[in-house]
Order: C-alpha cells, then sequence, then structure tokens
C-alpha cells in the first residue's frame, strides 16, 4: 500500500516541464468522439420527450449515451498517459486545455452513479422536472467542461493564428457547438427551435391566449443561446466563412431530437441564418479591433436569425400571423438584443497591438 501511495505522489507531482500542444489531429478526434458522446445525449433527450413510459435507467439511450463518454474519456486519458510514458508527472503531463475535461471526468462518472440512483429510486422525470434533477445538473456541468475540450486547446494553439483556416478551426466549433447545445437542452422550455410553423402562426395571432407570451420569451432566450457563442469566437478569431453554419448544423440537432425533426422547416430556418451570418462577417469583418463592425454584426446577424424565422413559419402555415405588431417587431427587439449583447462582449475597441500581447500572455 505505502508503494502504491508513494506511486501516486510522483504521478501528481510536477516535473516541471512546459505543458504541450496537441497535434489538430488529436483535437478533431477529440470533437469526433465528442459527436458521440453528444448524439448519445440526443438519443437519450428523444426518449425522455417521445416516450410514453421510461421505468428504468438501463436502456439502450443510456448506453449510447454513457459509452460516448466512456471513449472521450479514454481519449483525454490516454494524452496524458503518452506524456506519463515520456517521463512528465503532475501538470507537465496535461497537454494545454485538456485539464479541465481531465478534471471533470471523475465528477461525471460520480454524477452518473448519483443519476442512477435517483431514477431506480424516484422514478423517471418526464417533465419539465427533467431539467431541474440536481444529478442531471452535474452531468451536464461536467460534460459541458468535456465536451468542449478541443476549444479550449486551440484557443492559444501556437499555428493557428487569427486567422484559422475552416479545417483548423473546425474541432473548436463542433466543440462550442455542441456545449451551446447542452444549454439549449436545460432551457428547453424556453426553446423557440421547437416550435411548430403553425404553433409559431398561431401564437402571433392570438393576443388573448398565452401562447403569445411564451413564444415571445422564447425568441429572446433562444436568441441569447444562439448570438452568445459567435460573438466570444469573433472576440478571439477572424472566422472562416462557414463557422456559424456549423455551430447552427449542430445547434439545431438537439431541438431536432427532441420533436422527432416533426418542425423541420423551422431548424433549416436556423441553419439558413448561420449561413447569413457567414455571409454578414464576410462582408462587415466585424473583430475585437473593429467595434462598430462586430456590434453590426451582432444586430444584424439577430435581425436576420429571426426574420426568417418567422417567414418560413408563415410560408409552411400558409399564412401570415394576424397581428402585424408581433411579426415586425419581433426580429427588431432581437436585433437590439443582438447589438446589445454585441456591446456587452466588446464595450471597446482593442488595439490590434495590445490585444496580440495579451493573446501571448493568456
Amino acid at each position: 500500500m505505502a508503494a502504491v501511495d508513494a506511486g501516486v505522489r510522483r504521478l501528481l507531482a510536477d516535473s516541471g516541464e512546459a505543458r504541450t500542444w496537441v497535434s489538430p489531429r488529436t483535437d478533431l478526434v477529440m470533437a469526433l468522439l465528442g459527436v458521440w458522446f453528444g448524439v448519445g445525449l440526443m438519443i437519450d433527450a428523444w426518449a425522455h420527450s417521445n416516450l410514453a413510459e421510461l421505468e428504468t435507467f438501463f436502456t439502450p439511450w443510456h448506453a449510447a449515451f454513457y459509452s460516448g463518454f466512456a471513449a472521450v474519456s479514454g481519449w483525454i486519458i490516454w494524452q496524458v498517459y503518452r506524456n506519463v510514458r515520456a517521463g512528465r508527472s503532475g501538470l507537465a503531463a496535461v497537454p494545454n486545455g485538456y485539464l479541465a475535461g481531465l478534471l471533470a471526468i471523475p465528477g461525471f462518472a460520480a454524477f452518473g452513479f448519483v443519476d442512477m440512483m435517483w431514477h431506480e429510486l424516484l422514478g423517471i422525470e418526464q417533465t419539465i422536472d427533467i431539467l431541474f434533477s440536481p444529478s442531471h445538473l452535474g452531468l451536464i456541468v461536467t460534460m459541458m467542461l468535456i465536451i468542449t475540450t478541443p476549444l479550449r486547446s486551440a484557443w492559444n494553439a501556437p499555428d493557428i493564428g487569427d486567422r484559422p483556416r475552416l479545417s483548423r478551426l473546425l474541432p473548436a466549433l463542433v466543440g462550442l457547438g455542441f456545449g451551446a447545445t447542452l444549454v439549449s437542452l436545460f432551457l428547453s422550455y424556453g426553446d423557440a427551435m421547437q416550435w411548430s410553423a403553425d404553433g409559431v402562426v398561431r401564437a402571433f395571432s392570438d393576443l388573448d391566449g398565452q401562447g403569445t407570451d411564451r413564444l415571445a420569451a422564447s425568441m429572446i432566450i433562444t436568441n441569447v443561446v444562439l448570438l452568445a457563442p459567435v460573438l466570444f469566437l469573433l472576440r478571439r478569431w477572424r472566422l472562416p466563412f462557414g463557422s456559424v453554419t456549423v455551430l447552427s448544423v449542430v445547434g439545431v440537432l438537439m431541438p431536432g431530437a427532441q420533436t422527432a425533426f416533426r418542425n423541420l422547416p423551422i431548424l433549416l430556418a436556423f441553419v439558413a441564418a448561420g449561413l447569413v451570418s457567414d455571409l454578414l462577417i464576410r462582408w462587415l469583418r466585424p473583430s475585437r479591433e473593429r467595434r462598430a463592425a462586430y456590434w453590426a454584426f451582432a444586430g444584424l446577424s439577430a435581425f436576420a436569425t429571426w426574420s426568417l424565422y418567422i417567414a418560413v413559419a408563415s410560408v409552411v402555415a400558409g399564412q401570415l400571423p394576424v397581428v402585424p405588431e408581433l411579426w415586425t417587431g419581433a426580429p427588431v427587439v432581437a436585433g437590439l438584443i443582438g447589438l446589445a449583447l454585441g456591446a456587452l462582449f466588446l464595450p471597446n475597441a482593442v488595439p490590434a497591438q495590445a490585444d496580440e500581447s495579451g493573446a501571448r500572455r493568456a
């Protein structure tokens, strides 16, 4: 036992070398395994939303979810083990960007065990209570840390620069995209992406029902969930064309799974909005040094997204909503909220030289 304790202490003691960076290919594998992990959760979300009776923790969709966790955890641990074999120990053995994911692995496993006991003792949640279960909240936080590992790895990677190619940035985009879907999952009660076209038109046609309030609030919540990751990335990189489209494709998968893709036209509207945002980035060239362009993008991107949302809903439903103030004003409100987010994310333009030195220090 003493020998084991001594071995553990040697493994945890920092050997002092500078931490290394993994290769872009390693981050890509990490992102692909994260897709497995994320899709497993989407299958589980589909089951909870669409199957009438779930009576046990041991289901095929939980198997898909937890096998994804095992795969992605094994990959993170393998990267650390490779450095340990090379003589490193402690923090020096953990690649840059991988520490938070490594620490989250035992946390996720612990919350998974708690979730199993919770389900076996208290039953399976199938309504809004599933989004407030303490074990689920623990799982989602630790999963967020694991699945966004490629983003942290790429953030200050020496080979990526400020103008990365889409292929180089893709693992980070996939990681952040799936991270955003976790947020949308746990805000499902305010997710405008889950509405059907007919539901959108009805909600903005009847001022006496509760649908109007619910849809308006859902649009605001979803607007922030979709736009905030893009603005976050634009503070770091000049995003290559296609970046927002990638985030949008990943972003519609979770609400699509929850609705069994019955509202496919609405989901495709968000993918189209991602393409429009990519065009806006190419036109405006928003960046941390170009504050006015950054703000303009934030407002116009939100306005375009929700204009498309209402337009597609109206085309599919075969009519415009009855109340013109709602369908004309809702995209304007979204644009103003986008503008406010832009100002919060970038209140002051950063001179290029000062920002580059700050990035190097980080």
